[in-house]
């Protein structure tokens, strides 16, 4: 908890923190108006989800660019002017009356997404290695907060404002301030340039990325396959009949998450990045083994552990990533981001499809032999760290 002390008794931290914790607050405020999208455009369920690809699309289509923005905007303008831009995009898709207007405004919310998830992460990547401190664990514990905030404020707000762009447009504008009152603690912070650097996506500079981007791989698969499965696991394979309890799996997952973010930091500096990851890695599996049982409560706790364990895993990803030398630390985490979202959004789609070809508790089991495998990726990493 020293990190959470660290952020909330200096400026210059808290600051960039802020910055996750907008996002997805943004994020936890626009999830509650899909259905209304969805309802006032007549959509159904597969327009719907290409809609929300476009998001997808925007990010991944930006990435290579976002490196070379960072070199001619500055890091933390980048930073400032992601968070302003996006928070102004979001306003669009409940604003707009047509189903092509819905899917472009949600790949602009995509391509400012993007950039700000990069650029705050490379910032406090540099943040990190000017001032020797870890704060990267809790100001993705921010971001996990910042979901949680913008979910609650929405439902207050949401019977209060009967028209969804007002209530978007307050909540943007609440950001945007917030934001002017703090950036000029970060504004003018620019990425470290260092000798024999690699700039660009060639396969040579970034091969010692290619472990670490596999993690992300996995484990965003997992907690995107989390977010969208773990109800239905709760109603459909542990056969829960009261209703109103099938969230109680993402509920535990998400505070669990958030809680280990908060602590990762300090965890992380004792032991290091790899042996968290391990660490991390390890906890996920005995969760799952949890899951496994389909007990009510043995299953609802094994969500809670997974939470814990995948909570410290994507926070040192982004850390190490920033970190491997030769590697300017935009480029290594525009691929691990880029990669990482991608198993978030194709995640579920893949255990949707190994659910109708068996079962959904062969989909779970499928996420336990992919956790298994971060486990060897980290103890494969951790040896050749002592070999060198």
């Amino acid at each position: 908890m020293n990190s959470l002390k660290l952020i909330l008794t200096n400026k210059r931290y808290f600051s960039v923190v802020w910055v996750f914790c907008s996002l997805n607050i943004m994020i936890g405020t626009w999830v509650l108006y899909i259905p209304n999208v969805k309802a006032n455009l007549g959509l159904n369920d597969a327009q719907i989800g290409f809609a929300l690809f476009c998001v997808a699309l925007g990010i991944i289509s930006f990435l290579p660019i976002v490196p070379l923005l960072i070199k001619k905007v500055g890091l933390g303008k980048l930073t400032f002017l992601g968070i302003v831009i996006f928070s102004l995009a979001f306003t669009l898709p409940v604003f707009v009356n047509s189903y092509i207007t819905l899917c472009f405004s949600l790949f602009i919310v995509g391509i400012f997404s993007g950039v700000t998830d990069i650029a705050m992460n490379a910032l406090v990547s540099e943040i990190e290695k000017r001032d020797t401190i870890n704060i990267m664990s809790s100001a993705h514990g921010f971001f996990s907060l910042g979901g949680v905030i913008g979910a609650s404020i929405g439902s207050l707000l949401i019977g209060v404002i009967s028209i969804p762009f007002y209530h978007m447009v307050l909540i943007a504008a609440a950001i945007i301030v917030v934001n002017l009152l703090l950036f000029k603690n970060y504004f003018h912070i620019n990425e470290s340039i260092e000798k024999k650097e690699g700039n660009s996506f060639s396969f040579k500079v970034l091969k010692p990325v290619i472990p670490v981007a596999l993690i992300a791989l996995v484990i965003m698969s997992s907690e995107g396959a989390i977010e969208h499965w773990s109800s239905i696991y709760l109603l459909e394979i542990v056969n829960i009949k009261n209703t109103t309890l099938s969230g109680i799996g993402f509920l535990v997952f998400s505070i669990m998450m958030t809680i280990g973010r908060f602590f990762g930091d300090g965890i992380s500096a004792k032991i290091g990045s790899i042996k968290i990851i391990f660490l991390g890695s390890v906890f996920a599996i005995l969760g799952y083994c949890c899951v496994l049982t389909t007990n009510f409560i043995i299953t609802s706790i094994g969500f809670g552990v997974i939470g814990l364990g995948l909570s410290v895993i994507i926070p040192e990803v982004f850390r190490i990533a920033g970190k491997i030398e030769g590697v300017k630390a935009s480029v290594g985490i525009s691929m691990v981001s880029g990669i990482g979202f991608g198993g978030f959004l194709l995640g579920p789609v893949v255990l949707g499809y190994i659910s109708n070809t068996f079962n959904l508790k062969i989909s779970f089991l499928t996420l336990l032999l992919l956790t298994v495998i971060v486990a060897l990726i980290t103890i494969n990493l951790m040896f050749k760290t002592r070999t060198k």
